[in-house]
Order: structure tokens, then C-alpha cells, then sequence
């Protein structure tokens, strides 16, 4: 029965270790899903060789939580895999525990550390509890980029190429005018490596940049799908845009007519 329960406990710490360093991830920038997919893929092993990746190991910091966790996982899949060896072949399972009652505490147990793995109550009480942490024993610097910038519903930060024909081709900001269609230029990322942040509205960006933008999903595909002197197509979307500014302002005033009352 001892292997059964280093074998739930070696679990649990695993559960617990990449729950940790999925949060610490988020909080250098990552999206929830990024963080979570990479901090499992480092544990395992399993290697983690999406375009994603780069995003991991060009950061300092996030590359140190990934290395951590490349030498835990290696420990504590070695020990689990050990673990369940013994606990069902060791002297042909004669330690005076039946082998069925063996399996149904495993499946119990692991059923329940898959119920409070997924738990949203564990996620935000663990958050809280490292987010302290990371404050008190760190020098990192959190920021729920995902929740400040409320990725999680219509807006997001994409990339979005500069190609010969294209509405973006080499011509100022201030002609493009990307933020009447509510597209936030961030930066502009050159393909030697170059990057400028913040650009103004003299700046012009030329074939094979990269715009990092911000805005809502479907306002940033159309600025990067549209070609070239498609007026039309930007008057529809710089009205769309006030469509939808409308309504947020509308949101925000609430029932009683007053910004910030709560609807």
C-alpha cells in the first residue's frame, strides 16, 4: 500500500509544481493556455516545439521556471513510474492489501486530484498564494497581461505581417490610420531584429515587418487581409469600430445613464 501512496503523492507534487509554474508564467506575459501547455510539456518532457517556445527561452525568467521544471519532472517521473511498479509486482503483490482494493484507492485518488487539478476554486487560491510569494522572495514583476488587456473575450495582441500589396505596405501610420478602426499599434518588429516601440504616425513600415497590435479579433484580420487603396473596406471597419464604441460606452454608463454605474 506504501508505493500506492508515494505514487498519489508523487502526482500530487507534480500537479502542484506545474500549477505553480503555470502561474508564474502567466505572470511574465504569458496567455493561460500558453503558460499552462508549456509548463506540462517542460515537466514531462514531452518537449515543448511550438513557435511558442521561443517566447520561453528568449526570457530570462521564464526560461529559469522552465529549466526548474525540466529537472523536477525527471525526478518525479522516474519516482512515479518506480512507484507503480512496486505497487503491483512487488513480491507478487503479497503485502496483505488485494490487488482490486490496490486499483480502486489508485483510481479514487487519482480521480480526486484530477477533480481539485481542474478546480477554479484551487486555481485562484493558489494564484493568490504565489502571486505572495513572488512578491516577497522575487524580483519579478507581475502582471496579468491576459486579464489587464481582458484577452479572454473579443481583444487581443497578434502579429501581423507587412506584405508587398497589402494595406500596411509602406506607407505612414497616419495613412494607414489603424486606431480610427480601434487597432492599436505596439511595435514594429524589423526582420533583422530590430524593433521600435510605440511608433508614431510618421512612422512607415516596410515589406517584411511585423505590427504587434492590439485590438478586437476581428478588426485586426481585417486590417491585415485587406489590400491595398481598399478605401470601402476601411470606411466599414472605422464604422464598425464606432458601432462598437458605442456600445462599450453605453455599457459602461450603466441603466442609470452615469460611466462607472454598475449595470
Amino acid at each position: 500500500m506504501i508505493p500506492v501512496l508515494s505514487l498519489l503523492l508523487v502526482v500530487t507534487f507534480s500537479i502542484l509544481v506545474t500549477r505553480i509554474a503555470a502561474i508564474a508564467l502567466r505572470h511574465t506575459g504569458l496567455a493561460r493556455h500558453t503558460a499552462r501547455f508549456q509548463a506540462r510539456s517542460a515537466f514531462t518532457g514531452a518537449g515543448f516545439t511550438t513557435t511558442e517556445s521561443e517566447k520561453v527561452v528568449n526570457h530570462p525568467v521564464r526560461r529559469r521556471i522552465v529549466l526548474t521544471l525540466m529537472l523536477l519532472g525527471n525526478a518525479g517521473i522516474v519516482t512515479a513510474v518506480s512507484s507503480l511498479i512496486l505497487a503491483f509486482v512487488r513480491d507478487g503483490g503479497g503485502d496483505g492489501w488485494p490487488l482490486a482494493l490496490k486499483i480502486a484507492l489508485l483510481v479514487a485518488g487519482l480521480l480526486g486530484l484530477w477533480l481539485v487539478a481542474t478546480s477554479r476554486w484551487v486555481d485562484r487560491l493558489l494564484s493568490r498564494l504565489v502571486e505572495r510569494a513572488l512578491n516577497r522572495f522575487t524580483q519579478l514583476e507581475l502582471s496579468d497581461y491576459e486579464g489587464l488587456l481582458h484577452l479572454a473575450g473579443e481583444y487581443r495582441i497578434a502579429e501581423v505581417a507587412v506584405e508587398e500589396g497589402g494595406w500596411l505596405a509602406d506607407r505612414p501610420l497616419s495613412h494607414i490610420r489603424p486606431a480610427e478602426e480601434g487597432v492599436l499599434v505596439l511595435g514594429i518588429a524589423s526582420p533583422d531584429g530590430a524593433w521600435l516601440g510605440t511608433p508614431q504616425g510618421d512612422t512607415r513600415p516596410q515589406l517584411g515587418d511585423t505590427l504587434v497590435v492590439y485590438g478586437r479579433t476581428e478588426a485586426i484580420r481585417g486590417l491585415a487581409e485587406r489590400r491595398a487603396g481598399d478605401e470601402r473596406d476601411h470606411a466599414k471597419a472605422v464604422a464598425d469600430q464606432g458601432r462598437v464604441a458605442g456600445e462599450e460606452r453605453r455599457s459602461r454608463r450603466g441603466p442609470s445613464g452615469l460611466e462607472g454605474s454598475p449595470p
